[in-house]
This record gives structure tokens, C-alpha cells and sequence, in this order.
């Protein structure tokens, strides 16, 4: 039987995560995993180098030899659609502003133009990642949020990323809804916890590992800020998990690794609300990523 494969990509801005999927069964092949740190910031050319280094280990790794397709994970502003890079001012990809990234990997790849080269969203990659994971999840509506630089979420139905109508946020984004005395991300994220963490206690911290750490310690002011996000994350995403109607709430990204301190509060609130979803905390990130962006060229 000729079972169909395909190059998973997990582009984030200081690194990539390659894989050969097995697009029937939705795993990840044995050893293909394969991540490249870098400087997102270097010249395209040197940026292109590194990501076909990475493809061509995954590749080799595998001992898989024909790919059906490239299925990329990749962070916005960017036009998944034609492939476009719209990423500005993040302090990552500065050259590639403007950019067919579907071209260029085509041509470092020496594929011809009709070799299929998909790209979706980060955060619906994760969530589409988790709900492949589990074949019962593809009967159910799951609504998935990653927290980490920023606040990322998506909402499946059956497999399908919804990101338009009444009974989700406008795109599916819930980063940028009205909040407090701001936005949503402004409290549920990494750049969150740090500002909320030199507000209570006058230090500034570098990044959310410091945070994590100084409360796994013991520091008071850190469990205290960690869990009033888990408050704060409950009342973002309560209202939208009622009109979605979710079955379930999966939380993922690097701050989810802190969830032993804001999970409980987390979901009091959501017992509070009467809700009925099951609330997971995802363990792999990456491989869901990955899973995720090869499930556009999956077929059931």
C-alpha cells in the first residue's frame, strides 16, 4: 500500500522544526524530528540555507523518500493563502517582509511550482495538532489557546478551524478583545506576567523561565501573578467557550509547562461559569505543531 507522507515545518523566530508525517495514520515518523536554532533576522539566503538543511535531515532521518507536500506552521502577520510574509517590527524575519515564502521554498528545494506548499497559523496548528492526536477529538469542538510571547487561540469543529461567525471572535483571535484596562494579551502572556511581576514587586525580570523558577522557589509574588492569569485567561475565554459551545479547552505554549500554578484557579472559575468541557494541558507542543500543519493534506 503507498501510504502518504509529507514534511511537517514548525517555523518560530528563533528556530525550526521539521518532520516526516505519515498523513494517513497523523504521526509523526521515528526519528524524523529535527530543529535548527538560528538568527531569524540573518540575510533571506542564510534563513532559506537553514530551513533546507533542517527539511533535508527530517528527510534523511526518515528514510521516507516521496513527499505528497510541505505543510508549514508559521507565525503572522502573514497570508496563508499565497504564502506571503507580512511580519513587521517583531524583531524577527526583518528581510522577509513582502516575501512569497512558498516561492522561495520552492526554488531552494528545487521543486517544481505545482508541489503543494500549505501554511496555517501557529495556534491553529497546535489546536488541529491536539485534536489529530486523539481520532475521537474529530467528532468534537475544541476551542485551544497558547500562551506564551503572546496570547494565540483557535476553535475546531470536526477537524475544521472555525475563524468567522457569531459563535467565535472576529479571525478566531482572542488576543486582541477588550480587557480590563487594555487587551487580553496584555495580562495572559509572557510580556503579561513580567509587567504584572515589576508592578507588585518593583524588579524586572527577563523572561517567563525567571518568572516560573523564582516560583517554583517560593516566591509569593510570582505564584500570585501566575495564578491571577489563570483567572484572568478564564474570564477571556469563558464567554466564547459558551458560544462556541466546546466539548474542549486545551492549553498549550511554553507558559502552559507553569500550569501547577494557575490550572486550579483556572478552572474554579470555569466550575463557577457551569461549564461543562474538559480542560487539557498539552505536554507537546511541538509535535502537535507539526501534526497540525500536516493535517491540511490529510484525507480521511
Amino acid at each position: 500500500m503507498n501510504i502518504p507522507y509529507a514534511v511537517g515545518l514548525d517555523i518560530g523566530g528563533t528556530h525550526i522544526t521539521a518532520a516526516v508525517i505519515n498523513i494517513k495514520e497523523m504521526k509523526v515518523i521515528d526519528f524524523s524530528l529535527h530543529k535548527e536554532s538560528f538568527d531569524s533576522n540573518l540575510p533571506v539566503d542564510e534563513v532559506m540555507d537553514i530551513w533546507k538543511k533542517a527539511i533535508a535531515t527530517a528527510i534523511e532521518n526518515s528514510k521516507v523518500t516521496a513527499m505528497k507536500g510541505l505543510a508549514v506552521c508559521m507565525p503572522g502577520p502573514f497570508d496563508y493563502q499565497k504564502g506571503i510574509c507580512w511580519i513587521k517590527d517583531q524583531s524577527k524575519y526583518e528581510h522577509f517582509y513582502g516575501l512569497n515564502i512558498r516561492d522561495l521554498l520552492l526554488e531552494h528545494l528545487n521543486h517544481s511550482t505545482d508541489f503543494p506548499v500549505l501554511f496555517e497559523n501557529d495556534a491553529v496548528c497546535f489546536g488541529k495538532g491536539e485534536v489529530f492526536k486523539e481520532k475521537a477529538n474529530l467528532a468534537k469542538k475544541v476551542m485551544a489557546v497558547t500562551l506564551g510571547t503572546g496570547l494565540g487561540a483557535c476553535f475546531i469543529d470536526k477537524g475544521v478551524s472555525v475563524a468567522e461567525g457569531e459563535c467565535v471572535p472576529t479571525d478566531g483571535e482572542i488576543y486582541n478583545l477588550p480587557y480590563k484596562e487594555g487587551i487580553a494579551e496584555d495580562y495572559v502572556s509572557a510580556r503579561g506576567l513580567l509587567s504584572h511581576y515589576q508592578a507588585l514587586s518593583g524588579t524586572n525580570l527577563h523572561n517567563g523561565l525567571e518568572l516560573y523558577n523564582r516560583a517554583i522557589k517560593g516566591d509569593v509574588i510570582a505564584i500570585k501573578v501566575l495564578e491571577e492569569m489563570g483567572e484572568d485567561l478564564a474570564a477571556v475565554v469563558i464567554p466564547w467557550l459558551e458560544k462556541f459551545g466546546a466539548d474542549h479547552f486545551i492549553i498549550g505554549g511554553k507558559i502552559a509547562n507553569a500550569s501547577a500554578f494557575f490550572l486550579s484557579l483556572f478552572n474554579k472559575k470555569i466550575k463557577e461559569a457551569n461549564l461543562e468541557v474538559t480542560v487539557y494541558v498539552s505536554t507537546d507542543n511541538e509535535a502537535a505543531a507539526l501534526l497540525g500543519a500536516a493535517s491540511m493534506l490529510y484525507k480521511a
